[in-house]
Order: structure tokens, then sequence, then C-alpha cells
């Protein structure tokens, strides 16, 4: 059997053997997960160590493989967005929005400037709640808990904000096509109001806690480094890119939800080390909330939240009791009666790791006949083992941290 076939423990274990009859030095092997919580997910590292030294690493995934991709291949697109919310459970409004714009782009859809708004202040809220928990846990991984905990309480009142928008919040299943189901209420914005108050106080002290701080900087800094054009080679996008200097943004170089109608820069870095990544994640937070106040000043007045159109458009499940017009257009809707077209489409979105895409193929069916998600955290974790190759065994944990790994985008 070549030794490429064989699994890493048992390549190592003849390393191992090869190294102690050649120079007496003593090496180990490692399990890095896929249950200990410095990998923030269920997937394993197998390391070989030289001491403290990690000499080669091989990444191995899939414990938590639900076949998404095929599940959806079975459901009707609106029935989809549940499994969307379970990539990256962090951000999952900005997966939503993706999925439906996806649709509509199918449908060939005009959706009003106020749900387009809508969806760019609650896409920049859960990019703002995906930053915070990266940035955060990566101080928890060098030792400092004490920003976490400080800015957790701010993530509780962004998922104020989405049950007051949908009814749930980490996991919230948002929207519908054409826009959402139901009109934001004041209440839910006027926790907005309060979030953009307090808020950036507090993100400003979470940055002058870290930026500065020598131990912090010692542990990031040339830290799992990643060159413009490794990270190309290997598909980087979001953050990760960023933080090698490259500026490549969805929402800037392919504009959707009438991102183009906001003034924001694209945060980028030097060195792509994981102090870097760190800084970007935080220069955007900044540009979110901008985002955020510049859409509610341009806000359309009114209270549309939907585009016109009944014949994929779930309606009011009241008049679906009363009114037999919507009861037609529901059970039609529902039962995969409304055709739609024979088409082979892509749409990205930024999401809070990087591009999330949906390549979506359509044979006039009620469900999709061929469905892919772009997970960035997928394209990007294969590079984890080169990046860490030669680094100390704790460099590995905040490179991971800083790398942002969301399981549930690797095992889709």
């Amino acid at each position: 059997m070549s030794e490429l076939l064989l699994p890493p423990e048992h390549r190592y274990a003849k390393i191992i053997q090869e190294r102690h009859n050649e120079d007496g030095s003593e090496l180990s092997i490692l399990n890095l997960g896929p249950t200990h919580p410095a990998t923030h997910g269920i997937f394993q590292n197998i390391l070989l160590m030289d001491g403290e030294k990690i000499v080669e690493a091989e990444p191995t995934i899939g414990y938590i493989h639900r076949a998404f991709e095929k599940i959806a291949e079975n459901r009707p697109f609106y029935q989809i967005t549940p499994l969307t919310d379970r990539m990256n459970y962090c951000s999952s409004p900005i997966n939503n929005m993706g999925w439906w714009m996806t649709v509509e782009k199918l449908l060939d859809i005009e959706v009003p400037k106020r749900v387009q708004y809508l969806r760019v202040i609650v896409m920049e809220l859960a990019r703002i709640s995906d930053h915070l928990i990266c940035n955060s846990i990566l101080g928890v991984d060098t030792g400092a808990y004490t920003g976490f905990l400080y800015v957790f309480q701010f993530r509780e009142k962004i998922y104020e904000i989405y049950e007051e928008i949908c009814g749930a919040r980490l996991t919230t299943n948002m929207g519908r096509i054409g826009g959402f189901e139901r009109d934001w209420s004041p209440e839910a914005f006027r926790k907005l109001e309060v979030f953009l108050q307090d808020f950036p106080v507090a993100w400003k002290e979470f940055e002058n806690l870290f930026e500065r701080n020598r131990i912090f900087i010692d542990r990031t800094v040339n830290v799992g480094p990643i060159t413009a054009e490794m990270a190309m080679a290997y598909g980087f996008t979001g953050p990760n890119l960023r933080a090698a200097g490259i500026d490549y943004d969805v929402r800037v170089a392919h504009p959707y939800s009438s991102y183009e109608d906001f003034e924001f820069i694209v945060p980028v870095g030097k060195s792509g080390d994981t102090y870097d990544r760190f800084c970007v994640r935080n220069a955007e937070v900044w540009e979110s909330l901008s985002i955020i106040r510049q859409a509610l000043a341009k806000m359309p007045e009114g209270n549309v939240y939907h585009a016109d159109v009944p014949e994929y458009y779930l309606p009011p499940k009241e008049d679906v009791y009363t009114d037999m017009e919507s009861l037609i257009y529901h059970f039609k809707i529902v039962m995969g009666e409304v055709p739609v077209p024979v088409a082979e489409i892509y749409h990205a979105v930024e999401g809070g790791n990087g591009e999330v895409g949906f390549y979506l193929v359509t044979d006039g069916s009620r469900t999709p006949y061929r469905l892919h998600f772009r997970r960035p955290c997928f394209i990007y974790y294969q590079a984890y083992p080169e990046m860490i190759k030669g680094a100390m065994l704790s460099d590995a944990i905040v490179i991971l941290s800083s790398l942002n790994v969301i399981a549930g985008e690797l095992d889709a």
C-alpha cells in the first residue's frame, strides 16, 4: 500500500521509528480534537510532535457530516433556509439572505429598496456578532478571559433584535422569497438604536484591552503568517484574505442588496498573521456599524417588507385561513405547483468568514436538481497544516482561533 494511503498515525509511527533510529530524538503523535474545546468545533488534527514543536499535521473532518446539499435537493426552495442556518451558525442570517437572493436571482424577482436595506442591517449585525465571537475567543485562547466576558453581552443584544424580527435567535430561518415574513416592529428598531449607542463604547474598550497588550502581541505577531500569493492559491476569501493584503470583498466586487449605496472601506493587513486577522476583524466591526447607520438614515418610507410576487411569496397564515385566493397560492407554493425556470446560476454574499456562495441548477421541478454551498471555512482550512508546520503547539491553537473555523461550514 502506498504510504500516502496509510492513516496519518501509521505514517507518523514509521517516521518516529526512523527518527529514533537516526538521531535518538523522541517524536510523538498528538490528537488535537475532535472533542477538545480548543478546536472550536468537531474536527481533528493529528499532529506529529517533536516536544512542543509541530513537525507535521494532517486534518480530519466529517465528524458532524449532515449531507445538507443532498437534503436540500429533496426539499422545496423555501424549506432550504433552515439548512443554511446551520453552516456558519455564528452569523446565520447572512446565509439566509444569501439563499433567498439566489432564489430571487433564479426567478428574476426585484426586491423593494426598503427590503434590501433591512437585509443589509441584519447582515451587518450578523457580521458584528461573528467577529465579536471570533476575536473575543482568540483573547481567551491567549489567556485573557475578561474581554470575552465583557463583550459577550452584546451578542445577546443582537440576538434580541433577531428575536424581534423573526422570533428566533441562533438559527434564525429569517426571511422568505422576496423579503421578510413580517415587517419589523417598532421595538426592533428601538433595540437597534440602543445597540448602536452602547456597543461602540464597549468595542473601543475591547480594542484597547488587546491591540497594544504586550502579552497578546507576543502571542499573535508573526504567528501563522500567510502571504497574499499563498492565500490566493488556497482560495482564501473574507478577513483571512484581507489580512494578507488583498482587498477583495464581495460587497464591493459584486454588490448585492444595494451595498453600492453605502460608503465604507475594506480594511486590509500586511503580514497575514494572527494579529493582522484580529485587527482586520476589529476594523470591519466599525465599518459594519457605519453601514447600519447609513441604512437607517436612507431607509425609504412606508411599511413594505416583501416583493409583490404572490406566486412565490407565502401569504400570511391568517389570510390563508380566511381568504380563498391566499389559500390557493399557499397550496400551490407548498405543493410545488408553481413552475421555476430551468437554469444554472451562482450567487455569493460576503459572509462572516468570506464568500458564501450558492451554485444552483434547476430542472423546472419543485426542488433543486443540484445545489452546492461554497463554504469559506472548508476552503481555507486546507491551509492550516502548512500554517502550523514548525510552530509550537500553543501557536497552533491561536492560529486556528484566528482563522475562525466553524465546523458547521466544514461538514455541510
